[in-house]
């Protein structure tokens, strides 16, 4: 998948989703899944959609295409099992694809200096921040950070994404005026789940130049 066509899909989720129902009917529950578990377990593959498609499919169970019930236990499912898994990668074989540069070291060090930031409660704030979503556990797992307390934290969290993003779409996503903006509005959900990173790593730029003068 090409940039361009990944845009398009992120923009038009409506769409897309729209002909995933219609074609694969009550499929469209595991193609979800699939894509959730997806973005957060699989350190490869942080540029599918999270947030805008968790937000669009809480406007088709408002719609009753889909049923609201099963799409949260579901998602809250994938995204609890994606960052374990992506936590026993790190744990694991961290060390190995890190030193062979197999993922991007931006991606690692915006992480890591989120970690140390936050601290634990990474695991549950990256929930929300594309890509740190996706490295979070990874580096949990390298850290050799308590499987307990991963788990406890990536429980909350994966709760927390997935009723808010889901529920968002729920009760606002039918409205007349974001229906006839959705577009917008999905390119603006976008948009901001990419801003606290971008304000993350400008406040890390600004702190590091004074060093270099």
């Amino acid at each position: 998948m090409n940039l361009s066509s990944l845009l398009d899909m992120l923009i038009h989720l409506d769409t897309y989703l729209s002909s995933l129902v219609q074609q694969y009917g009550v499929w469209t529950y595991a193609i979800l899944f699939l894509v959730i578990f997806l973005e957060t377990g699989m350190i490869f593959t942080p540029f599918l959609p999270g947030d805008s498609l968790l937000f669009v499919a809480g406007t088709f169970a408002a719609q009753g295409t889909l049923n609201l019930i099963i799409l949260m236990l579901l998602l809250i499912l994938a995204a609890i099992l994606g960052d374990t898994v992506n936590y026993w990668i790190g744990h694991h074989l961290g060390n190995f694809i890190t030193s062979r540069h197999l993922i991007k070291q931006d991606y690692l060090d915006r992480t890591q200096r989120f970690y140390d930031r936050h601290g634990k409660k990474t695991i549950i704030l990256a929930r929300f921040i594309p890509i740190i979503r996706t490295m979070a556990p990874f580096i949990a797992g390298i850290g050799k950070m308590s499987y307990p307390t991963f788990l406890t934290y990536n429980i909350i969290g994966g709760i927390a994404w997935v009723i808010l993003f889901v529920g968002g779409g729920y009760f606002f996503g039918n409205i007349p005026y974001v229906q006839e903006n959705f577009t917008l509005f999905i390119l603006g959900i976008i948009v901001l789940s990419f801003l606290p990173a971008l304000i993350e790593m400008m406040r890390h730029k600004f702190q590091k130049a004074p060093e270099h003068q």
